[in-house]
Formats: structure tokens, C-alpha cells, sequence
């Protein structure tokens, strides 16, 4: 694990993020052109998002199965936040607040502290 300091405060931009699980089926939608590691997700319940590509097994028919669990949760951080990195995925870090809290938040918005 890494750690970084907030250099731009970030907030969550979705109320219902989508999450699925592990050989789910889920309909796919264009990929996104500022963030092309993600394509726009709609789950069996309707729930809609971004997920990452590479974590779907596309097949052929606008649908596609989960390789792993995903959450696309945000994490609402402010300038000057001190937070510890888990993983990174296609620009944005998987962080854990000093309260508990885990989300993502965008590289950019992070200054991530030497090894």
C-alpha cells in the first residue's frame, strides 16, 4: 500500500454506483473517451455505470460476464487529505480515508508520497 495527500478535493459524481458480482451478465455501452480503461455498464437491475473493460468477458451480443467483483464507489475527499492507496485502475486509485471510508478517486486529484 501506498500513500498519497490530496491535492484537489474530489466528490462523488454518482448516489447509486453500479457494483456486480463474478459471472454476472451485464449489457454493455460505449467506452469512455476520457477514461478508455471503462465502458458504460447496465446491470440486470438497471443500474447503470462505468466499469472497467478488462474486467468483462464480452459475449458477442452486447452483453458480457463479470470476471470479478466490482464497486465503481467514489471517495469524497478534500484538499490536503492524507489516504492510503490500495490498487489503481485506469487513472483512478481504490482509497481509504483516516475514518474508514474506501472509494475511488482520480490520479489527478492525488500527489502520491515516495516509496
Amino acid at each position: 500500500m501506498s500513500r498519497a495527500r490530496v491535492v484537489r478535493a474530489y466528490r462523488t459524481q454518482y448516489a447509486n454506483p453500479i457494483r456486480f458480482a463474478a459471472g454476472e451478465i451485464v449489457t454493455l455501452g460505449a467506452r469512455d473517451t476520457e477514461w478508455p480503461a471503462f465502458i458504460w455498464t447496465v446491470t440486470a437491475d438497471g443500474n447503470a455505470g462505468w466499469a472497467p473493460f478488462d474486467w468483462l468477458t464480452p459475449l458477442g451480443d452486447g452483453r458480457a460476464e463479470a470476471l470479478r467483483d466490482y464497486s465503481a464507489q467514489e471517495l469524497d475527499v478534500d484538499a490536503g487529505d492524507d489516504i492510503v492507496l490500495h490498487h489503481e485502475l485506469g487513472g483512478w486509485w481504490w482509497s481509504e480515508r483516516a475514518d474508514g471510508h474506501c472509494g475511488y478517486v482520480p490520479a489527478e486529484h492525488l500527489e502520491i508520497a515516495p516509496a
